[in-house]
């Protein structure tokens, strides 16, 4: 099959770094579509998440399902503006499959974003919403013990964020 037009670009980066922000301006490109993962979970999993353990169970099932969606967007030539977070090797390994299946190209924008600058917006980001499970900070502790940010062995196309 030959190459796609479209590409996948991935997000990485911490807790409120930025990538949702980030993803809604790539996805304003021409035929791109944003897949976002908090909103799919928040539709389809409504008063279903209390723990940060709970969304993960359904984000991985969300994964499982829309897996074939978004390699035949990549093989139409539609970019996938991926909202999902790109924060360990695994999750990246599986966005892997969907370019490479997708025949398209790829970009993994990595937000470096400081600690205190995520968690500053996680508490704005707190107050401000009222129906979304909100998170602590022991919650941010817990997510960003798992992260690992790119390596330039994984061999993708990293695009780096200082701030978004």
């Amino acid at each position: 099959m030959s190459p796609s037009s479209a590409t996948l670009h991935m997000m990485c980066g911490k807790m409120a770094a930025g990538k949702s922000t980030l993803s809604a301006r790539l996805g304003e490109a021409k035929n791109s579509i944003v897949i976002s993962e908090d909103r799919w979970v928040a539709e389809l999993y409504p008063n279903e998440i209390k723990s940060v353990a709970d969304y993960f169970l359904r984000s991985a099932r969300l994964r499982r399902t829309l897996e074939p969606h978004i390699v035949g967007l990549l093989r139409v030539g539609v970019s996938v503006v991926l909202d999902f977070h790109a924060n360990t090797v695994a999750s990246r390994l599986w966005m892997r499959t969907l370019f490479e299946e997708g025949h398209a190209s790829h970009a993994l924008h990595f937000l470096d974003v400081p600690d205190e600058v995520c968690r500053a917006r996680m508490h704005a980001r707190n107050a401000s919403r009222v129906d979304d499970y909100p998170t602590s900070d022991a919650d941010f502790d817990h997510v960003t013990s798992f992260f690992v940010p790119p390596d330039e062995s994984e061999g993708f196309n990293v695009v780096r964020h200082g701030d978004c």
